[in-house]
């Protein structure tokens, strides 16, 4: 943002009042005069209606935007088979296991997620495991199993999309597709899912900027997504204690500021069962507008992610500590 002054004009004046309002600016000069202030990019976002009103404010150039899909969407909620999540809508709790590991696993997960004050199931069909020998998921029959399970205890799913070939088939189970970390940037991959016209779970790419996932949302909303729903689930850090670093600052800007709708997924963040709770509790506080929860019937015997998912009496202490086991599920179609 550029603010032009007046001539003359009290530069350090300007300056002053602009910082009071949260903006931090640098001396553009011409002839020893400052003609503009260049305003920092870590300043607050102020409307430029409240900048022009300082006595000695020219002008503000603002710079075009490259997402305008997205901001035109800033303070809407997305629905997700009747159940709105973002502004004026309590916060959501998302929950299943990592896989789908039989038609009975996945319909005991869904149970617990239901009697924990769940709206929504998760659980991978198709997983991208970074060792080929990992298990990698049943496929299409997980699907039905899924959509089953969710369909008998009243919960919408979603679940994740890998190839652009899978996307009509996971759509005509799933309520809202998932794209994976590792899929942010995988842009055929993005188009295909924004054409089956539904909403996105779109999840930060393990090393991606902020502007990297705005783009990555417009991607989807150009192709004809009815809606992103944005999920941090943290970044690559240098530090083994836990698997990824949570970006709550990251949280707060899209839910405060970009006024988009954001939740947090912590069991990915942290990699472990202990810490799920406090980030939970943390990113709730910093706006998310829901979790996204690994659950299962027996972690010890799960087939991926065990170390991270609760068993359905930790998930219910979640809720609770989390006031969703005392919240009625409104919205649900």
């Amino acid at each position: 943002m550029l603010v032009t002054l007046r001539h003359p004009s009290d530069a350090d004046r300007v300056a002053a009042q602009l910082q009071a309002l949260g903006l931090w600016t640098e001396r553009l000069k011409s002839d020893s005069e400052t003609r503009a202030l260049l305003v920092r990019s870590d300043s607050a976002h102020v409307e430029p209606r409240a900048i022009t009103a300082i006595d000695g404010v020219s002008a503000v150039w603002v710079p075009p935007t490259t997402h305008p899909k997205l901001d035109a969407l800033a303070g809407a909620p997305v629905t997700v088979r009747g159940l709105t999540i973002g502004y004026g809508a309590p916060p959501v709790l998302i929950s299943g296991p990592c896989s789908i590991e039989s038609p009975e696993q996945i319909a005991e997960s869904a149970r617990a997620v239901r009697a924990a004050g769940g709206t929504i199931l998760r659980g991978g069909a198709f997983k991208p495991r970074t060792s080929p020998y990992a298990f990698s998921g049943h496929g299409n029959p997980a699907l039905g199993w899924m959509r089953d399970a969710a369909d008998s205890a009243g919960l919408a799913v979603v679940t994740e999309v890998l190839s652009e070939r899978d996307v009509d088939s996971v759509a005509d189970y799933a309520d809202m597709l998932q794209i994976g970390s590792r899929n942010m940037q995988a842009f055929g991959l993005l188009k295909a899912a924004g054409r089956a016209a539904k909403p996105v779970l779109l999840k930060r790419g393990m090393a991606a900027t902020v502007e990297e996932w705005l783009l990555s949302a417009e991607h989807l909303l150009v192709a004809g997504a009815s809606g992103v729903v944005f999920c941090e689930r943290g970044l690559r850090s240098f530090d083994p204690s836990t698997r990824n670093l949570l970006d709550l600052g990251a949280v707060a800007l899209l839910a405060n500021v970009y006024r988009l709708p954001v939740v947090v997924d912590p069991s990915h963040a942290a990699g472990r069962r202990d810490l799920i709770q406090p980030l939970a509790r943390a990113a709730l506080g910093a706006g998310a507008h829901g979790l996204i929860v690994e659950c299962h019937p027996d972690p010890a015997h799960a087939k991926s992610d065990g170390a991270q998912a609760l068993d359905p009496r930790s998930l219910a202490g979640l809720a609770d500590a989390c006031h969703f086991a005392s919240r009625e599920n409104e919205g649900r179609s």
